[in-house]
């Protein structure tokens, strides 16, 4: 492996930070909820629809997003994302009215759409299948270190200079971030950096070997509409939507779950929260390594996929009894929710290399944007339906209630999805176009 080379890795920590960056700018508004529904006078339900403004917004921009990074390829495509949302994360500083964090919401969500299809797109360029689901944990652990970062800058940030710089120093970062993204990346046949073993050892599987001398991007156009009439599509459709909303939950309403069953706040809340995503960064990382691990015994690529799949699906369930055992002891909730992200996160780092395994590296972007945008529809639906539940158990001095029937959802979600795919595509067999 040494004599291969390991330039790949390089470009997997480019869309490592570019994740993180992604993750840190939309979580600080829930770091600034109490700030901003103090001053903007926010009920649950307001808070909600600002929440609901970035997740339509996504949704739209998974399928924008997709379809642009198909036709424009990696290196230009994730530029103009990356540079347009960190724009919208500071555009959030100049906000005065709650429509105005509607607005920002909604270019932030269009913007920060073309990370995944990007990521993705990438990392089906630059490894084999084999290393996919470990390079895909990795750059996927960047949205744990982003939300772990969030709580230990932002709040810090807005005590000493206000909320509105957390907005401006947090976005700025995307541009810094551009630079090195122009100086290190290219696609691997126009990579001079690129070894000529490592380069084959990119290409070594059978069925991608390129179909031309390589010399060029690997776009093209592929309708939604067929996309649409394979099982694949559906299969990766339906776990997104199943399961993408667990993970919009705990990064929207884990501060406000201390708030409310703890009275937690501010700066307060800086390690509970770290404490959770330090653990789903584990998560996310053993999560892309279990998959390598069974492939290296000799089985099949969709085999190793589905069980270790299955297996985080498990992991899951314990967030069933997050709420209760929270009455008990603060940090074994924590710990049990801890638990239940690590799970999402190497749930995470497998869905999203299953589109790479099942379909031609043309159509990735577009098939990411679609699953992505399912995700987005569910995060939508999730976030509705928790305004609406906690608004109505505070008003009846039960909030604890609307938690614990949150975290029945959030629990079950994935052995329900892990069910469907099964269904759908059983062993997970590749498309042609």
């Amino acid at each position: 492996m040494q004599a291969i080379g390991k330039y790949r890795w390089t470009i997997c920590s480019l869309v490592f930070f570019a994740t993180t960056i992604n993750y840190l700018d939309r979580a600080v508004i829930s770091l600034l909820k109490d700030t901003l529904e103090e001053q903007f006078h926010w009920t649950e339900s307001d808070y909600s629809d600002i929440v609901i403004a970035f997740q339509v917004s996504y949704a739209v921009g998974m399928l924008i997003m997709g379809r642009v990074i198909d036709r424009l390829g990696t290196k230009i495509g994730y530029a103009v994302s990356i540079l347009l949302w960190s724009i919208a994360a500071i555009g959030h500083a100049v906000v005065k009215t709650t429509m105005g964090f509607v607005i920002a919401r909604s270019a932030l969500g269009v913007s920060e759409a073309g990370n995944f299809p990007s990521a993705i797109k990438t990392t089906a360029e630059w490894f084999p299948k084999r290393e996919r689901a470990l390079a895909t944990g990795i750059f996927n652990s960047g949205a744990n270190v982003g939300a772990i970062l969030a709580p230990l800058t932002v709040p810090l940030i807005e005590a000493k200079w206000g909320w509105e710089m957390a907005f401006i120093l947090t976005g700025a970062i995307g541009f810094l971030w551009l630079i090195f993204w122009f100086m290190f990346y290219e696609i691997p046949a126009k990579q001079k950096r690129l070894k000529k073993e490592e380069y084959e050892y990119i290409h070594s599987d059978v069925d991608e070997r390129p179909s031309d001398s390589g010399l060029v991007e690997d776009k093209g156009k592929v309708s939604w509409f067929r996309l649409l009439g394979f099982r694949q599509t559906w299969a990766f459709v339906m776990g997104k939507f199943l399961t993408d909303p667990v993970w919009w939950f705990y990064l929207f309403w884990l501060p406000a779950f201390l708030k409310a069953q703890y009275g937690i706040e501010g700066t307060g809340v800086m390690l509970p929260i770290a404490t959770v995503y330090t653990m789903s960064t584990v998560g996310s990382i053993f999560g892309g390594w279990l998959p390598l691990h069974f492939i290296r015994k000799g089985w099949a690529v969709y085999r190793s996929r589905k069980t270790s799949m299955f297996i985080y699906a498990l992991f899951a369930l314990p967030v069933l009894f997050a709420q209760v055992s929270g009455e008990v002891n603060m940090w074994l909730a924590i710990f049990i929710i801890g638990i239940a992200a690590s799970a999402h996160q190497a749930w995470s780092a497998n869905i999203f290399t299953t589109v790479s395994d099942m379909f031609p590296k043309k159509a990735v972007g577009s098939v990411t944007g679609m699953g992505g945008t399912a995700g987005a529809l569910g995060g939508i639906l999730i976030a509705f339906l928790a305004g609406k539940l906690f608004d109505h158990y505070k008003a009846i001095g039960q909030l604890e209630t609307g938690y614990y029937i949150m975290f029945l959802v959030c629990g079950g979600a994935y052995l329900l999805a892990w069910g469907v795919m099964h269904f759908l595509v059983p062993k997970m067999k590749r498309v042609e176009i």
